[in-house]
């Protein structure tokens, strides 16, 4: 796995891959930043991958749980060690929530990378050319109009700017969200901002927050696994939902997680 992430400002391109003891290799090919590299270099980027994979979270009581979950059960069995995938910048998680609303996850794909490669940075490294998301800066001072090409609409346009002028002037960042490790006041705080409801409030906290009680309960895809699970022949009511989730206290995000990835 390849991934163009900033350290500091400097740009660097990492390589991920299964280490022989069931550990991760992790290796800097290319970027602004030349070898040979500094320790901080190298402790920043195994903080970063740490972070992207959640490998400090002990996913032991999960697994606990998921055993006698009838509905965890065969996720759990069919991709056990899988991890919440996070995005650690607050400005991108919140932009893939906006662009993901109300479209299936391949059109969102393509959103994001028409985004991505129209206002981010491209890095080469070894004859591949690898992408940074877009600042915040870069989007603030752009129109309605600009995002147009990209076909967005006129609504997750406004969002994403006014996101952006968010995070610029400061209002809005990781470690505001985080003050009292309060879930409830990290979701007041995003649904106050136009364009962020409780579901693109939910997977921020859950994808970069890193609340493991995050739980976007009207999410289509989790329906639509949970109908796929029992069998049942329509999606589960929000009631149903709640009875049905009631055993995932404190592991939700992850509970949520495993079932969307029956799903591809």
């Amino acid at each position: 796995m390849y991934k163009a992430i900033l350290i500091g400002e400097a740009s660097i391109i990492i390589e991920v891959s299964d280490a022989k003891d069931a550990g991760l290799r992790i290796e800097i090919i290319g970027g602004d930043v030349k070898a040979p590299y500094g320790d901080d270099i190298y402790a920043a980027v195994e903080e970063y991958v740490k972070d992207w994979f959640d490998l400090h979270r002990d996913l032991s009581p999960f697994y606990e749980l998921a055993g006698g979950d009838p509905l965890l059960n065969e996720p759990v069995n069919q991709f056990y060690g899988l991890r919440v995938m996070g995005i650690s910048d607050l400005f991108e998680a919140m932009c893939w929530g906006i662009i993901g609303q109300q479209i299936n996850l391949a059109f969102a794909y393509t959103l994001k990378r028409r985004f991505v490669e129209t206002y981010g940075r491209a890095v080469e490294a070894n004859g591949e050319v690898y992408w940074l998301f877009p600042k915040p800066e870069t989007i603030a001072a752009l129109t309605v109009i600009d995002l147009e090409p990209l076909r967005m609409t006129v609504k997750k346009s406004e969002y994403l700017i006014e996101t952006a002028k968010h995070i610029v002037s400061g209002k809005l960042t990781k470690e505001i969200l985080l003050q009292g490790d309060s879930l409830e006041t990290a979701e007041k705080q995003l649904v106050s901002i136009r364009g962020i409801g409780p579901w693109t409030a939910h997977y921020v906290i859950m994808r970069c927050l890193r609340f493991p009680t995050a739980f976007p309960i009207d999410d289509v895809g989790l329906h639509n696994a949970i109908k796929h699970v029992l069998g049942m022949d329509r999606k589960p009511t929000k009631k149903e939902l709640l009875e049905l989730s009631y055993g995932w206290s404190g592991w939700e995000s992850y509970a949520t997680f495993y079932l969307w990835r029956l799903l591809y």
